[in-house]
C-alpha cells in the first residue's frame, strides 16, 4: 500500500473547493457567501416542474389530437402524427433526465467520506 501525501491531499482538497464554488457560481447561487433562495437565482426544483409541465400539455395535446382524428373532426394526419411524435420526444428526454438523475445520486451516495 502506498501513503498518502499530504500535500496532493491539501491539492486534491483545493481543487473540490474550487470546483463546488465554480458549479455554485453556475448555478446562479454565486458562491459559499451568498444566500441561498435569494431572489433572481435560478431554482431546479422549479425548472423540472416547468419542464414536467411543458411535457404533459403537450402529452394532452397530441391526445386531444388524436381523438379529434377517431372522432373524424380532422383529416389532417400529419399534424397528428407530428405532435404524437413530440409528445412521445418529450417523454423520452424526461426518461432520460430522470435516468441521469439518479444515476448521479446513486454515484454521490456511493463516494467514500
Amino acid at each position: 500500500m502506498s501513503t498518502i501525501d499530504q500535500s496532493r491531499l491539501l491539492q486534491m482538497r483545493s481543487s473540490i473547493l474550487n470546483q463546488n464554488e465554480a458549479l455554485q457560481r453556475a448555478a446562479g447561487r454565486g458562491g459559499l457567501d451568498s444566500a441561498a433562495g435569494a431572489e433572481g437565482t435560478p431554482d431546479f426544483g422549479a425548472a423540472i416542474s416547468n419542464a414536467l409541465q411543458q411535457v404533459n400539455n403537450q402529452q394532452a395535446k397530441a391526445g386531444a389530437m388524436t381523438e379529434a382524428y377517431e372522432r373524424g373532426d380532422t383529416h389532417d394526419i400529419v399534424s397528428v402524427m407530428i405532435e404524437r411524435q413530440k409528445a412521445s420526444l418529450g417523454f423520452e428526454t424526461t426518461l432520460q433526465v430522470r435516468n441521469k438523475l439518479l444515476s448521479a445520486y446513486r454515484d454521490i451516495m456511493n463516494m467514500p467520506v
